[in-house]
């Protein structure tokens, strides 16, 4: 993990660098798993996830998105057996940028992600449709707000 007095450069999401040119097909994993989308090969041989593609484990769990150098980065969707689902941005495998996370309970989140935690403006919905609104640091929501849905 960076160290946080540091910026992070991102590979840019939106013009992948010029390398290899980009071929699709499936690949299955030693351990069961699939890729189905896009790659790339080196020089050396080593086929790497590159552009859109969807890979699903051996335990259900799937994500459909971009890739950049073999990691989820950029728009992409990740569900899990359980029934959880975020939608949004990744960086580096992980949530990373707007996002929608729910629970498998019906619950949600939506906003900011910093290293796959909710940080910055958001908006939690709960299992009883009660909108909490404010800035979230983490596990922490310091000065939420309750978002008051009068019928009438």
């Amino acid at each position: 993990m960076p160290a946080k007095d540091k910026k992070v450069k991102q590979p840019s999401v939106e013009e992948p660098d010029k390398g290899p040119p980009l071929q699709k097909g499936v690949y299955i994993f030693p351990n069961g798993d699939k890729y189905d989308g896009e790659y790339s090969q080196s020089d050396n041989g080593v086929l790497e996830r590159n552009g859109i593609g969807t890979h699903t484990t051996k335990d259900g769990v799937v994500y459909t998105g971009r890739w950049v150098q073999d990691k989820m980065s950029g728009q992409g969707k990740l569900e899990h057996p359980s029934g959880a689902v975020y939608d949004g941005e990744f960086y580096s495998n992980m949530f990373h940028g707007r996002g929608k996370y729910v629970w498998p309970d019906g619950s949600f989140y939506e906003g900011n992600w910093e290293e796959n935690k909710m940080e910055g403006d958001g908006e939690f919905i709960d299992t009883e449709g009660q909108t909490w609104t404010g800035t979230f640091r983490h596990r922490a929501a310091p000065g939420l707000r309750f978002k008051l849905n009068l019928e009438i």
